[in-house]
């Protein structure tokens, strides 16, 4: 196993345990199955685990896992606040009580801000006095380190950064993401920060696992470095210096086998020239079924009425490449959770961002297009639904 240092200059193993697919039986995570998955991935050199409260039993099943075979000390646990379900100063206790009671432990190594959205979404939980409350958390050693974890644009996540003083961050990050979500500019500012870096969804939700079209697997299999679609995806990130620890929901043996193989042998700087271009081709293949050239410039943006139009035009593409599901929470996350809506339909036709875009995107046209699929009843009933439970 490799390692690279966190701020404090700890050790953390270059793949994470993420604990949010653990299989289920009869309506419950096999604990059993989990504790073979868990110990096999400690035992090869693995120590961060990442969960979160609203993942169904994975808190208590990562607590009794590791306190049954008492390695708690041995490990590191990151775990997020639901901000979303936090109403008033009082619940940042009530629901950091309960996790460290799921969690059978005394305190968190890394306790993250779940999917923190913007610096309102930050400013409204200062207003509840959340930077004060993890100042004494951190005091009496309850939370060893502060960061969170986010879905959206390089601006927003930038300005996030800004925003307090972080420990580390977690972002959606792999090489088809590499011009959306925080993407290489985020990764690369929050780096420049000191701050660690987490990344999450390596695989793009198994799409760069299992779900690669035939021409970029043949791509990949007639290259003369013999690697699997989830080594490559793995390597590429571990490539960059910028990345320290990536997860992996890993439920298989084989799953953690293959995985610790590749990260004992994980470097940065590693890829050549060569590399680089088979995961442009294998990016292109991918991507043969976009519906707009949109490289995630940003030169279009600001919008004068909010609109992320890269995050839109990400999310349209997505519907086409990954499927109608997936490029709905794609847009529903860039636009619909944040304090002030991002959406399409803020669009007013003004032709502003069309004069910067250097792909001559007809971008209204296209944006009253990705409204029309993307924001459809569903969407608005979610939207309100998402509105009234976090009272934005």
């Amino acid at each position: 196993m490799k390692y690279r240092e966190d701020k404090y200059g700890n050790k953390l193993s270059v793949l994470g345990y993420g604990c949010m697919r653990f299989t289920m039986k009869a309506g419950r995570i096999d604990i059993k199955k989990a504790n073979a998955e868990i110990m096999a991935a400690y035992e090869a050199g693995v120590n961060y685990f990442d969960t979160a409260y609203i993942y169904p039993g994975s808190e208590a099943a990562l607590g009794t896992i590791l306190a049954d075979n008492g390695i708690r000390d041995k490990v590191n646990i990151a775990t997020k606040l639901p901000h979303y379900m936090i109403r008033k100063k009082e619940d940042l206790d009530k629901y950091f009580e309960e996790q460290l009671k799921r969690l059978r432990t005394n305190y968190v190594d890394y306790y993250l801000m779940h999917m923190l959205s913007d610096v309102k979404t930050w400013e409204r939980l200062k207003g509840l006095g959340i930077d004060e409350w993890l100042a004494k958390k951190k005091e009496k050693g309850a939370i060893r380190q502060v960061g969170f974890s986010y879905h959206g644009n390089s601006d927003a996540f930038c300005s996030l950064i800004d925003a307090y003083d972080w420990d580390f961050c977690m972002v959606q990050y792999n090489y088809l993401d590499e011009t959306t979500q925080a993407g290489r500019t985020g990764v690369q500012y929050a780096a420049s920060k000191g701050l660690p870096v987490f990344i999450m969804e390596p695989l793009r939700g198994g799409k760069l696992a299992r779900n690669l079209p035939d021409k970029a697997r043949q791509l990949i299999s007639s290259y003369p470095i013999k690697r699997s679609p989830v080594e490559w995806s793995f390597r590429w990130l571990w490539n960059q210096p910028e990345v320290t620890c990536v997860l992996s929901g890993m439920n298989s043996l084989e799953m953690v086998q293959e995985n610790v193989e590749y990260a004992a042998t994980a470097e940065v700087n590693s890829f050549t020239e060569d590399d680089f271009n088979l995961i442009a081709k294998v990016k292109e293949a991918i991507n043969e079924k976009m519906k707009v050239p949109c490289t995630g410039c940003r030169y279009c943006m600001p919008c004068p009425k909010g609109v992320d139009i890269p995050g839109t035009l990400a999310a349209y593409n997505r519907r086409y490449t990954d499927g109608k599901i997936a490029g709905f929470i794609d847009y529903f996350i860039c636009t619909a959770l944040r304090r002030d809506s991002t959406a399409a339909s803020n669009c007013i036709d003004c032709g502003k961002c069309e004069q910067y875009c250097p792909q001559n995107i007809s971008i209204r046209k296209e944006l009253k297009i990705a409204r029309r699929e993307l924001e459809g009843y569903i969407y608005g009933i979610t939207k309100r639904a998402v509105k009234l439970f976090m009272r934005y």
